[in-house]
């Protein structure tokens, strides 16, 4: 049976790199009918924070990845915190000691560091110059005396092996060499490549899945589960994702945490589907791809070698499309939601008006923030004009008078309707020798201060009378001011 893990640190958020690595390893298991397990790597006792375990929890289950076995699931390998396995991982080690594949080594990290710069000095690539291998009893018992903590260091006796990648294909390491790396630390716990190897032969992983980052890390995890005697797993090693300008994905091209997105209001369904088409595409050119497609279709061949390029405007279309196919009730369900956590009160207007609103702004909407700061004009009767509207059409020298005339004409359309809005306006509009957008522009702006609104008889309909004639109103005493100034 397939069983792969997605196995975050918890020193920071979960970002969108690491969702994607989850994604896939989820989607591998799901297509395969097999195990997919979640592990914590907070081996790292200085950095690792409780409180982004649970952050990095809500990520996964925020975007629907569920898990077989691990935190709050549990199973017959855990358990799955590997701060709570390190007498599992000093066995281990003690077991490579008795065998002669690992040693201990006193070195000071003083002594490390002015090793390095003399090696840099010499043009020499750094690397642990052994002095520890062979140390005798007695050498020993001296630097214990001096109070020296030793590391546990692996025993680097064979040449490097390569490995065949799912992704990228064999990989030959045969030019390089590694020096004798860390096994435990001085503080007792383990490093990341002697904890994974360990921890992913005895819960039985058949396939890492990972970062492109973690490739030259792979020759010592091989080294040490051929130490053992052990099969290593097959290993699928992701392209990196990277920003519009082609460097890593990083906070200054946006948000990287997940539930910034949320935040956002970006549905997971959507942000799902954008992460699985980030270095993956499936054997059609469809992008909008539910769940239970991208489970289908999802298989190790269709992922990329090349780099994928976080690209926030197909994030927006894709989410928008998610946002127009929802039923409208669940549509109002979530947007009321979100409106409400905004600090916009849903019980100040009828389910009418709700109803009407929304159903205006679903097809228009390509986040639920977008959504919130387009519409923010309808709860803030002091809204501010903005720059351009002002200057482009408020400015023009008919507009004082056609705003008094527009607000005579409001005040005796009855009854207030979408149509008799339309119907009346319009007609005014054609008697004055104007074109519909040179009445339209001044009025939008009037009432909402900006250039672009959903259709202007819809707005003014959800507005009302009073509150129409109100802005209007309050529009020719801005530009009676703003004119004032000027001269």
């Amino acid at each position: 049976m397939v069983r792969v893990r997605f196995a975050p640190s918890p020193t920071g958020f979960l970002h969108i790199g690491g969702a994607r690595t989850a994604l896939f390893n989820w989607l591998f298991a799901r297509h395969e009918g097999g195990k997919f397990i979640l592990r914590i790597e907070d081996t790292d006792i200085t950095r690792s924070d409780e409180k982004l375990i649970g952050k990095i929890i809500e990520s996964l289950k925020w975007l629907s990845i569920d898990w077989d076995e691990g935190p709050e699931v549990g199973g017959r390998y855990g358990p799955y915190f590997q701060s709570q396995r390190f007498e599992i991982y000093r066995k281990y080690a003690e077991k490579l000691l008795k065998e002669g594949k690992a040693y201990l080594c006193y070195c000071l990290p003083e002594e490390l560091e002015a090793r390095r710069k003399e090696m840099i000095k010499r043009k020499e690539v750094p690397r642990y110059d052994g002095r520890c291998r062979n140390l005798t009893l007695k050498q020993r018992e001296k630097f214990e005396k001096e109070g020296r903590k030793p590391v546990i260091r692996f025993r680097w006796d064979e040449a490097v092996e390569g490995f065949q990648d799912e992704i990228h294909g064999y990989l030959d390491f045969q030019k390089h060499s590694f020096d004798d790396f860390i096994i435990i630390k001085r503080d007792g716990s383990p490093t990341y490549n002697f904890a994974c190897v360990i921890d992913d032969h005895l819960m039985e992983i058949t396939h890492v899945i990972r970062g492109d980052d973690h490739i030259t890390n792979t020759p010592r995890q091989i080294a040490i589960y051929r130490a053992f005697g052990w099969t290593p797993p097959r290993f699928a090693h992701l392209p990196l994702i990277l920003g519009p300008d082609r460097s890593r994905l990083s906070k200054r091209h946006g948000a990287t945490d997940v539930l910034e997105y949320k935040k956002m209001g970006y549905l997971p369904e959507a942000l799902l589907n954008y992460i699985a088409l980030l270095g993956w595409s499936p054997d059609t050119d469809e992008e909008i791809l539910s769940r239970e497609e991208l489970i289908r279709k999802f298989n190790l061949k269709g992922i990329t070698k090349r780099n994928a390029v976080f690209n926030i405007d197909k994030l927006n279309w894709i989410n928008s499309q998610y946002i127009k196919r929802l039923e409208f009730e669940e549509w109002k369900k979530i947007a009321l939601k979100y409106l409400e956590e905004k600090g916009i009160s849903i019980k100040s207007r009828t389910e009418e008006w709700w109803k009407k609103f929304l159903k205006i702004y679903q097809p228009r909407t390509r986040t639920l923030e977008e959504l919130y700061k387009n519409s923010q004009f309808f709860f803030n009767s002091n809204y501010p004009y903005n720059v351009e509207a002002v200057e482009k059409v408020l400015s023009k020298s008919y507009v004082p008078s056609l705003l008094e005339d527009l607000k005579e004409e409001i005040s005796e359309i009855t009854p207030f309707t979408v149509e008799n809005i339309e119907n009346v306006l319009r007609e005014s509009c054609s008697h004055k020798g104007l074109s519909g957008r040179e009445f339209i522009h001044p009025l939008r702006v009037a009432v909402t201060g900006q250039m672009v609104s959903p259709p202007i008889f819809d707005v003014l309909f959800l507005l009302g009378k009073e509150e129409c004639l109100r802005r209007i109103e309050r529009t020719i005493q801005f530009l009676k001011t703003h004119i004032k100034k000027e001269e």
